[in-house]
């Protein structure tokens, strides 16, 4: 048995945040329908990377969904919509606040035809607020949340996220925001609600450490490569054999590890370094001392000798690396499947988190545009091929 079987969900959003969302949930067996505009469906068909001129990012995303073509802006689309909504535990959306309601497909409405509906929202700035009918993407919501402003070196200009992790991080909330109002109706007898998910709240909601600082202390936290002002030592080292390696010790008893590591257990009773908090003050100069030791040895040698120790540290790794990796491979962090459309198998990452009674599973990758229009339209609204042929040169499926 899957996870989610039985839950049906019907996914409007397009692009990123809400799709990835929906991808969570069809990896555990959730009955994902793609509802797609007719002609060119989500623009994330047509967004790199490509691979033979193809949109090779679709085949991952929108895998284990059902997609159908549905034009919301006709009175028969919305009310094929309405239908399907009557049978739904589910709709995800991420227009822009106040596009549903200009296509006449209100939450009220939408309750009408199943009152105990959840309805997920992913936007840029929340459904309320100065910003709510801001157009949202993930770039300048990052900025927003104040992420953009502490990325990077302080003697440089700031920089955002070189992927769309603003996107797949709301996506996260969205998710499990949705099963926390499945539950909520389901196990608890409450009501279908709707849920607001904001790209800039869920990396402002992370920021934790900054708002307090700030609030406290009035600090303004500013450009670094590496969380600055939380542990000590923490750097990117160069190795002997020129390789980069993440080097952390969040905690006293870790830098006691580390010491013995080194060899310099000296540096336990030396005042400038017994605490945390001396170390933050005198940060600068325990860096030297360990950005020197590290760059003696090789990376192999460096991690065997602070893994020993219980001292965390790791190589900074390229996507090639992380191809390359055992544990990678142990953990089916990387899959291929055949993807039609390059008549190839491509990549994508594997099915995480792993349960052990009921894990997800692959069943297809990103479906074609309107692959399932009969499919699904027979089973939830009982159309037949003269019907949908009749809809199709309508220009509503």
């Amino acid at each position: 048995m899957e996870m989610l079987q039985g839950v049906k969900i019907l996914d409007l959003s397009t692009v990123i945040a809400g799709p990835y969302c929906s991808n969570l949930l069809a990896d555990f067996g959730a009955n994902v329908i793609k509802i797609e505009q007719p002609g060119g469906g989500d623009p994330f068909r047509r967004l790199g990377p490509y691979y033979k001129r193809v949109a090779i990012r679709h085949a991952s995303l929108n895998r284990n969904k059902k997609s159908v073509t549905l034009d919301l802006h006709t009175e028969k689309g919305r009310e094929m919509l309405f239908k399907m909504i009557e049978n739904a535990d589910v709709v995800i959306e991420n227009f822009k606040t106040g596009t549903l309601e200009k296509w006449g497909v209100s939450v009220a409405k939408m309750r009408e035809h199943n009152p105990d509906i959840i309805i997920t929202h992913i936007t840029g700035y929340g459904q309320t607020g100065p910003n709510a009918f801001m157009p949202g993407f993930g770039t300048p919501a990052t900025a927003f949340s104040g992420l953009t402003y502490i990325t990077g070196h302080p003697d440089r200009p700031p920089v955002s996220p070189s992927f769309s992790m603003t996107d797949y991080i709301a996506g996260l909330y969205a998710c499990f925001s949705t099963m926390m109002a499945l539950y909520h109706r389901d196990a608890l007898h409450g009501k279908g609600q709707e849920i607001d998910v904001s790209l800039y709240e869920s990396l402002f909601r992370i920021l934790g450490s900054h708002i307090a600082d700030y609030y406290s202390n009035g600090v303004i936290a500013e450009r670094a490569p590496i969380p600055v002002g939380q542990a000590s030592p923490c750097g990117i080292y160069k190795t002997k054999d020129n390789q980069w390696a993440i080097v952390v010790c969040s905690t006293d008893r870790t830098w006691t590890y580390i010491t013995r590591a080194m060899k310099r257990e000296d540096f336990q009773t030396n005042p400038k370094f017994v605490t945390m908090a001396d170390r933050l003050i005198n940060n600068k100069e325990l860096d030297d001392y360990v950005r020197e030791w590290v760059l003696s040895l090789d990376f192999a040698d460096l991690k065997k000798v602070l893994n020993d120790e219980g001292v965390p540290c790791d190589k900074v790794y390229t996507i090639k690396d992380c191809f390359e990796d055992p544990h990678f491979k142990a953990r089916e962090n990387i899959v291929t499947k055949y993807f039609a459309p390059v008549d190839e198998e491509v990549a994508m990452p594997g099915i995480i988190p792993k349960f052990s009674e009921t894990p997800g599973q692959i069943k297809w990758v990103g479906p074609e545009l309107g692959e399932h229009n009969a499919e699904i339209y027979g089973e939830w609204l009982g159309l037949n091929e003269s019907d949908l042929a009749a809809l199709k040169d309508e220009g509503v499926i």
